[in-house]
């Protein structure tokens, strides 16, 4: 079975006055259908760049970028339009790709309904909580039903305990949905309690240092659930160590 995304070989290079910078270095990795990866790696180490490439915003200078399927793409940032109701905000991808036909138009109220947001769907952006924007825009992203997500560090613009309780609720909506992830993430326990993979990147230029395969003894796991598990330590410190430029 061809992996959902894939990257053989990729080399980025970005080209200014001042000379040639590397942002990407021989890197190679591939996500499996329904598998939620998550990328760590040095602030400014090039992970945002990958998923530019994935997404086609830049073309990789050397070896091959592939994605097999659609894809929905959640930004930092929730984007959502203040003039617009939170249910309008939700059909927005549905309406530029000129599918908001009654059956998508019904799948999204599904989604709101589903997970909390059907009362407040006449609302706008600026009267709910940043954890509840956040949601509705996933379920933006969701509705033009994506094969793939990447998520660039959607959760970093909220404060800690809101961060914590939004990931755990859009891990767990994103497992239930069944759709392959790749995220972006500085937040190491953020990586493990989400993740099957954890993908371990160097310093810019970017190269592949480790890939943890993540198991963690907890039944019915969530997000918030992962952080329990007794492995949960190890895998922490072992990842930040090699993280740490201080360290050998």
């Amino acid at each position: 079975m061809l992996p959902m995304i894939s990257l053989q070989d990729v080399s980025l290079s970005y080209h200014s006055p001042n000379g040639e910078t590397r942002a990407v270095s021989h890197l190679s990795f591939s996500v499996a259908e329904g598998e939620f990866v998550t990328i760590v790696g040095p602030s400014g180490c090039g992970k945002s760049s990958i998923l530019s490439m994935l997404s086609g915003l830049i073309a990789p200078s050397a070896g091959t970028v592939q994605v097999n399927g659609n894809m929905g793409y959640m930004l930092q940032k929730d984007q959502l339009l203040p003039w617009r109701t939170i249910r309008r905000n939700a059909q927005l991808g549905l309406e530029l790709q000129n599918k908001l036909t009654p059956e998508n138009i019904a799948f999204v109220d599904y989604m709101l309904e589903q997970y909390g947001l059907g009362e407040f769907k006449d609302r706008f952006p600026a009267e709910l909580s940043g954890g509840m924007r956040q949601r509705a825009a996933l379920i933006r992203t969701l509705a033009v039903k994506p094969d793939v997500l990447l998520l660039d560090e959607p959760f970093s613009a909220l404060d800690y305990q809101t961060r914590l309780s939004v990931a755990d609720e859009i891990g767990t909506i994103i497992r239930k949905e069944g759709k392959t992830a790749l995220l972006v993430s500085h937040d190491i326990s953020e990586a493990i309690s989400l993740s099957d993979r954890v993908i371990v990147l160097s310093g810019r230029p970017a190269r592949l240092k480790k890939i943890h395969k993540i198991e963690l003894s907890v039944a019915d796991r969530t997000p918030m659930k992962a952080r329990e598990a007794p492995e949960f330590r190890a895998y922490f410190n072992t990842i930040w160590k090699e993280l740490d430029i201080h360290v050998a």
